[in-house]
């Protein structure tokens, strides 16, 4: 524990002017961050007596060791830096709030030649728009499927919509009117995007004047005895008044504006958000938060006012955000609110009428989330905590194992050998920090000796940034022993990322729950924030697990036993799970440990297992995909992927480029002739290609076809063989 003196910045050090602040600890994690109209009254504060501080408070300033700070021109500039450095650094102790889910929205793609409406998730694109965010994608689905008989826009994928446009046919929402099908034709691209802008206009509210130029268009067509046009047109007036009253009217002068409500205590705050367009609820969301430092309900408005602008501009920002406490001061998130939204806003309480009903309706709602989590968190931390407590016991490790990683090893007969990595902190899944190997010590299939590699490579990156940043205890007998204890062909690099699921599971990236009962460790601040660099960015490999667990049985778990001893490491535990019987085996014992087949622990190390098994396999099935979808056209050297797509855009084949002269290819805009004399002689050199096999069906295929497989199912086209059964996957 620091003492806060220790590093109190001298009197006339720090400015009187605005600014953003950032608390270091002895490694140079950034821990928090936060922002002040005057720097020296505001860091003041924090060291005045510690018995005068807030307990949580109190705590920071003992964990840090140092504080920077850096200077802005107005309080607006302070509260973009602040969000920028929280989002960059993700300190342990700022108020940082978990959506509980991915929210899907209703997105309209106009930034294609013929815009697509879908369910979107993630991260917001350029270009699309963007209607919700809604509680569930069915809501949207139903929305799309009763909107779609008035405005016909496209909704299939790429490929569908490639095959389409190849084959002539549209697909079965074009037979039923349901889609104008640009794919073959039937409408032009500057109709479709006229309809796709209607849809769009019809999304944010601007119903009334639809509604009254169709039912126009309905007398019209009666009065010229057009019945079936009449009565086409009236039940496209119920199907958009069906879609309308999905989304009741909460405000009767058509406002649009944002709804912000918090439920807290002492421990906790829930923040619900309801997105009013035209008078209507258009979408809902909510956040949790643990008050990790002292903070008022106008901060913590303040905090969501961030999360939820901090990207957006435009329309995005509403005219109107309605809270229940305004931030200190006001003046500087109001001009930073109408920064983004170009236009002005309005930030203020709603003290009568409809909106202050609706507001008591967002709040009850905030209430009722926070007492969900608080129900759902206790279960799952009792849950959790029993877990690894039985798991602590069984191997007779000294503490639970806050930190458990889990490797496995999966090729296809010996071809693409690769392996995985996947990290479970307090009892759950920390997906930014799974990390995939490729085995490039030696050909083959030898599970023990590509576990022994994965095992050494994982942990020289550790004992190197142990090295690095000064923590090595002991540096040169370590040194000594990983010179003398790396294995023979054990290699030190392919090292890949691993790519978190982009619409599943839960989100990992700062998401682990801090616990109140014991679970978490708060004196370890990788657990809760991902050790970092001295910058304060996270590091990869620079924490080790309490536990290492290896799929498999006594020979493989002797390999990681090996590979730790030759580096010197004798404080991380190791175990294997064999699938046969679930049976826990430790190094050096004959027998395995047995856990009953009701225990939390065992049922939490065949998570992890089955997990990395996961991720293992869907990295070889990848890696084997691009294998059999590789060309003659990879080896060339300077050909990118525009200029490939060129080639086989113009010929319309691997088997008619194969064909054509160095004159017929030089004809490809942007092929040169050296470049095209390449190119020949790379088709010459490679072997005739094998018959195509689809994998589906077993039929064999030529070129054309074969790509246009490829191309639009997503599945891999092997060539000269059909694909070996999954069942002989490692």
């Amino acid at each position: 524990m620091a003492d806060p003196s220790s590093y109190r910045p001298k009197p006339g050090q720090i400015p009187d002017s605005p600014g953003v602040y950032r608390f270091r600890d002895e490694h140079r994690r950034v821990i928090y961050v936060g922002k002040a109209k005057s720097l020296r009254q505001r860091l003041a504060n924090y060291f005045q007596d510690l018995a005068g501080l807030h307990p949580r408070t109190r705590t920071m300033v003992t964990t840090a060791a140092s504080v920077e700070w850096t200077v802005v021109s107005t309080e607006v500039e302070a509260l973009q830096l602040e969000y920028s450095w929280i989002k960059e650094y993700d300190p342990r102790f700022n108020v940082k709030y978990r959506d509980d889910k991915s929210y899907p929205y209703l997105a309209v793609t106009m930034n294609e030649e013929f815009p697509r409406v879908q369910v979107m998730r993630g991260h917001k694109k350029k270009g699309v728009r963007y209607f919700g965010p809604y509680a569930h994608a069915w809501a949207i689905r139903d929305t799309v499927d009763l909107l779609l008989r008035v405005f016909p826009v496209r909704t299939c994928s790429a490929g569908v919509f490639k095959n389409a446009s190849r084959t002539g046919r549209p697909c079965l929402l074009g037979y039923i009117g349901k889609c104008s099908a640009p794919c073959v034709g039937r409408v032009s691209a500057e109709d479709h995007r006229e309809l796709a802008e209607e849809f769009s206009d019809f999304m944010t509210g601007r119903t009334g004047t639809y509604l009254r130029r169709l039912e126009t268009q309905m007398m019209e067509a009666a009065d010229e005895m057009e019945y079936e046009r009449a009565a086409r047109l009236r039940d496209d007036i119920e199907a958009l008044k069906k879609a309308m009253e999905k989304s009741a009217v909460v405000l009767a002068d058509a406002t649009d504006a944002d709804l912000i409500a918090v439920a807290e205590d002492e421990l906790e705050a829930a923040v619900q958000i309801f997105h009013v367009r035209g008078g209507r609820v258009r979408g809902q969301r909510g956040w949790v938060t643990d008050k990790v430092e002292e903070i008022t309900t106008g901060a913590l408005v303040e905090h969501a006012l961030q999360q939820l602008y901090g990207e957006e501009t435009g329309d995005a920002v509403p005219k109107e955000v309605l809270v229940p406490a305004l931030p200190d001061p006001l003046e500087p998130v109001q001009e930073w609110l109408t920064g983004r939204r170009g236009s002005n806003v309005s930030l203020r309480i709603p003290q009568r009428g409809d909106k202050r009903a609706l507001m008591e309706t967002v709040e009850r709602n905030a209430q009722q989330a926070l007492v969900l989590h608080k129900t759902k968190r206790a279960s799952d931390l009792t849950t959790r905590s029993r877990a690894l407590e039985e798991i602590a016991d069984a191997l007779d490790l000294d503490s639970a194992p806050l930190r458990i990683e889990c490797y496995d090893i999966s090729h296809l007969q010996g071809d693409d050998v690769v392996a995985s990595m996947v990290v479970f902190e307090d009892g759950l899944a920390r997906k930014s920090e799974y990390r995939r190997f490729q085995i490039k010590g030696f050909e083959g299939q030898d599970d023990v000796r590509s576990m022994h590699e994965v095992i050494t490579r994982r942990f020289k990156r550790y004992l190197a940034e142990k090295e690095r940043t000064g923590e090595w205890t002991d540096g040169e007998d370590a040194l000594a022993d990983t010179a003398s204890g790396s294995p023979t062909g054990s290699s030190s690099g392919s090292l890949t990322d691993s790519s978190s699921d982009p619409l599943g599971g839960t989100s990992s990236a700062g998401l682990s729950e801090p616990s109140s009962t014991g679970l978490t460790d708060t004196s370890a601040a990788p657990l809760a924030n991902g050790l970092k660099d001295d910058d304060g960015r996270p590091k990869r490999f620079a924490y080790p697990p309490q536990l290492v667990v290896v799929d498999g049985g006594q020979p493989q778990v002797a390999a990681a036993q090996r590979a730790l001893d030759e580096l010197g490491i004798d404080d991380i535990a190791v175990c294997g799970l064999a699938k046969r019987l679930e049976e826990v085996w430790l190094p050096g014992d004959d027998d395995p440990v047995v856990l009953p087949r009701t225990s939390e622990g065992l049922y939490l190390l065949q998570r992890v297992r089955d997990e990395a098994h996961r991720f293992a396999i869907t990295y070889q099935r990848t890696k084997r995909a691009k294998r059999f979808r590789s060309s003659p056209l990879d080896d060339v050297p300077g050909l990118g992927e525009t200029r490939k797509q060129a080639l086989i855009k113009h010929f319309g084949s691997v088997k008619k480029l194969r064909a054509a002269t160095i004159d017929q290819i030089c004809e490809v805009p942007g092929i040169g002739r050296k470049t095209a004399e390449t190119i020949a002689a790379a088709f010459a050199r490679a072997a005739p290609a094998a018959p195509a096999v689809n994998t589906a069906t077993g039929e064999i295929m030529d070129d054309e076809e074969s790509e246009t497989t490829a191309e639009t199912s997503g599945e891999p086209v092997s060539a000269g063989a059909p694909d070996e059964g999954r069942g002989q996957e490692r």
